[in-house]
């Protein structure tokens, strides 16, 4: 028996789906049968088939917390040229946040709730008890692996484990890509030193707060989204009183305007809210309209 596959069995043990992975990291490919999806998909998969191949066809629609698959001669080959030892966080009740490099780290320290963490070659994964969608590059460095994806298997990691906040949930829902702004109706211009010659903070700095503060908005989906916004311009605006300016945060408010209203803020009721926010922080903001 191979290190992988005793690996394997022990999670299987304990209700956690999993899978052989290759050299590189990636599944093993599908059979003649299911390649290109010709079987039509196995039925936990998004387009939802009737496969019900014995191979560890599929990646992750084929994890499995069965030892009889897990040891089967179907399987049996792919554990001989296993490189690692794959799970399904999404069948085992748990969400991964996969954070590539250090800068992701960062960012996860600042803007998330403490969990479990795992190292990683390049970063950490944070691991979260609950499921949502999968969704890749959230923000830069960051994917979600819960229920459509896998997970490399890297230990059991260190610190108590946590439900799933909603300032996780949130993320595919507001992507703040490098060098844009968040998908939303209104498609804000993104903070840059262009527009902060006169701040004192970095860059990371700024964007920091706010990326912690846009989730706190959008993290409001029923109720108090409009007041957050406001309590979130207060905040950053008051992080501004000593700077000499401009600071640019007509544009910092036009990004937590647009998060409001990407979760159901009509857009004059959340820049009355931000504008309020600003000068409550006693500092003087043009009106945040959006580009």
């Amino acid at each position: 028996m191979t290190d992988h596959l005793r690996q394997a069995l022990e999670l299987a043990a304990r209700g956690v789906p999993v899978l052989p992975l290759r050299e590189g990291k990636g599944p093993f490919g599908n059979c003649h049968d299911c390649t290109e999806n010709r079987c039509g998909g196995r039925p936990n998969m998004r387009s939802a088939g009737a496969c019900a191949c014995p191979r560890p066809c599929h990646g992750w629609a084929a994890a499995s917390a069965s030892a009889d698959v897990v040891t089967s001669a179907a399987w049996t080959a792919a554990w001989r040229r296993a490189g690692a030892v794959a799970y399904h966080p999404g069948g085992a009740g748990l969400t991964v946040v996969d954070l590539d490099n250090a800068d992701a780290v960062a960012w996860a320290r600042e803007a998330l709730p403490a969990t479990r963490t795992v190292a990683t070659t390049r970063g950490e994964h944070w691991i979260y008890l609950g499921t949502m969608q999968s969704s890749n590059g959230v923000r830069p460095g960051v994917d979600i692996k819960s229920l459509m994806s896998y997970a490399r298997w890297l230990g059991p990691g260190e610190g108590q484990m946590i439900r799933l906040p909603e300032t996780v949930t949130a993320l595919p829902r507001y992507v703040v890509p490098a060098g844009t702004t968040a998908v939303s109706p209104m498609a804000p211009a993104a903070w840059s030193r262009e527009v902060a010659t006169g701040c004192r903070h970095t860059e990371r700095y700024v964007r920091t707060g706010l990326d912690k503060g846009v989730a706190m908005v959008v993290g409001h989906r029923e109720q108090g989204a409009a007041s957050q916004a406001f309590g979130v311009a207060r905040f950053l605006g008051a992080r501004h009183q000593d700077c000499p300016g401009p600071c640019g945060l007509e544009t910092l408010g036009g990004e937590i305007v647009a998060a409001a209203v990407s979760v159901g803020v009509p857009e004059p009721y959340a820049r009355r809210a931000v504008d309020r926010g600003f000068a409550e922080a006693g500092v003087s903001v043009p009106s945040t309209q959006m580009a």
